[in-house]
């Protein structure tokens, strides 16, 4: 994959704190309906595209605040890991008696500074489940129309039962913690996508890239896959002109009773 243009790489990937803790986006339906119109078709597209006038990148930050922000992540990712431990091997054996097969699922996904890295889950879907979607969707008009507004299905048959629970409480992502120690994501920022959804973003695939992708963050953590493909670009956009310790940290916070009621979800 090419690299991006110099304009696309800041110092770091942190931006300045939102002291007043506001989290309203400021990216009009407007600016986005007509980001959307350009439509890269793929990420290559995206990476070489020139900047869109009038909208604000995050500001370029010191080799200092992202130090200080990578350990908090790999010290964070450590503590989290070694302290479900224990819950997360009983989570391996049930899901692998529950559905015999690989424990773990890998999926290409776009990070950092448009780089690719394989995002890890447990795995909560039948091992045919690749085939299941396809004969799902041709045979199920109205889940085909979800799917591509959406890339998410509420009845899904391609989910294990065990999977389904796992699933509702976002459990089979707490193999992305791995992924936080890697460098690959960072415990707060927009959720990894896969280059089918680079053109959702239009112009605004480059704001993704200024971040690393997150176990959680601002779309997790207000509606999840209740609200429209349109609002999570937005509030993706808002968050990486946003990012900073104050607005992470009271993310970090929210997350807990998000998870706990399955708001969201499924």
């Amino acid at each position: 994959m090419p690299a991006l243009p110099e304009w696309m790489l800041p110092e770091t990937d942190r931006s300045e704190p939102d002291e007043s803790g506001a989290v309203q986006a400021e990216i009009s339906q407007a600016e986005i309906s007509r980001s959307e119109s350009a439509q890269p078709a793929t990420a290559q597209e995206a990476h070489t595209a020139a900047p869109t006038p009038g909208i604000a990148l995050a500001r370029r930050t010191s080799a200092a605040e992202a130090l200080c922000w990578r350990g908090f992540d790999i010290a964070a990712s450590m503590a989290i890991l070694v302290f479900l431990l224990p819950v997360l091997l009983m989570l391996a054996v049930l899901l692998y008696c529950g559905d015999p097969g690989p424990i773990f699922y890998r999926h290409r996904r776009i990070g950092y500074r448009g780089r690719y890295f394989d995002c890890l889950k447990f795995r909560s879907m039948k091992t045919d489940g690749d085939a299941l979607l396809r004969e799902h969707l041709r045979a199920n008009p109205a889940a085909r129309s979800e799917w591509d507004a959406t890339r998410k299905l509420r009845d899904d048959p391609r989910v294990t039962k065990v999977g389904a629970i796992v699933r509702r409480l976002s459990l089979d992502e707490f193999p992305q913690l791995v992924n936080v120690l890697r460098g690959d994501m960072s415990l707060v920022g927009p959720r990894p996508i896969v280059e089918e959804e680079v053109w959702r973003y239009g112009r605004h695939f480059e704001h993704y890239c200024l971040v690393r992708p997150g176990l959680t963050g601002l779309w997790q953590t207000s509606g999840r896959s209740d609200t429209s493909y349109q609002r999570r670009v937005e509030l993706d956009v808002s968050y990486v002109v946003r990012k900073g310790v104050v607005l992470d940290f009271w993310l970090l916070c929210k997350t807990v009773p998000v998870v706990l009621l399955a708001r969201g979800s499924y």
